[in-house]
Order: structure tokens, then sequence, then C-alpha cells
């Protein structure tokens, strides 16, 4: 958890494009794990992505889950499931509207799994940032092979603080 600020201290960039990857999780559809991404690149936010089922497809909310009907565990199969990851869908967006995110940063409130980990080294994601930890260490293992930076976070306090 952070620790409290003091007046007029300003959050550090991790924590503040973080804190984006936790609002834009709040949109998943997935009964599981709510996950969001953001790409950043020089202090620039490109994309967002959070997990659900394609667009124009029933998602989980709807039909269920089909990983629980079937009990395949979290970090299994992934092939059994309606949804994108959230960095998937960060990417797609990315290709979708002609923005390089070559170099950029990935903010994701878990860590990726192998296949998310695989497409960010082929788009040339330079360093992932992440919270909470998804099980799959061979994504990290790839991530290093790969030589991008990853950094794992302590959860950031998810208030936001005004000046009313």
């Amino acid at each position: 958890m952070s620790r409290p600020r003091q007046h007029g201290q300003r959050i550090p960039w991790d924590e503040y494009f973080m804190k984006i990857a936790f609002l834009v999780a709040e949109r998943s559809t997935c009964r599981r794990h709510h996950v969001g991404a953001v790409i950043v690149k020089d202090k620039r936010l490109l994309t967002t992505g959070y997990n659900g089922a394609p667009s124009g497809v029933k998602d989980c909310l709807e039909l269920g889950c089909l990983r629980d009907e079937k009990g395949i565990a979290s970090g299994e199969r992934h092939e059994v499931c309606r949804a994108i990851h959230a960095e998937q869908n960060a990417v797609i967006q990315a290709g979708l509207h002609g923005i390089s995110i070559q170099k950029g940063t990935l903010y994701c409130t878990h860590t990726p799994c192998i296949l998310c980990a695989k497409i960010l080294a082929n788009a040339k994601i330079e360093r992932v940032v992440a919270c909470g930890s998804y099980p799959d260490q061979d994504a990290i293992a790839l991530l290093e092979e790969t030589g991008i930076e990853f950094r794992l976070l302590e959860r950031p306090d998810l208030t936001i603080s005004t000046l009313d």
C-alpha cells in the first residue's frame, strides 16, 4: 500500500499510470479477474485495454464463465476463454488506430501470461510494470530473455485525492 502524501506532493509516474490501469479494469466483463492495461510512451497515454469478450459477442457476465464450468485453474488453458486479455486489447487498439507503441511501457494490474508476453515482445514494448501476480512464471522469464524491463509494484492506494 502506498504511503499517504503530504499536501502538494505529486504521485510518481509509475503509480499514476498504474492507477489509470485499475480504473480501466473496471470495464472488464470477466468473472474471475478484472484486469486493466495502459500503454504509455514519453509519459503520454497511448492506448488502454481490459479483459473481455470480442466486440459484438456475448460476454461472461451474460453467459457465465467457460473456465469455471470446466474447472480450469487460472494460468492454464488460455484458449478456453471468451475473453481477450487486457494487454492484447491495448496492443490491438494501437494497431486499429495507427499508434506506434514501440519502446513504450505497458502498465497492467496483473503480470502478463506467456501469450501476452510474446505479443509484448513482438510489439517492441521495452518496459512492463505490473501489480498483482498472475500464475505464469514463464512469462516473466520470457520478458527477461527478450530484454524487456519488468517491475512489480505494490498495489497503489486507489483513492483519488482532490482539492475541493
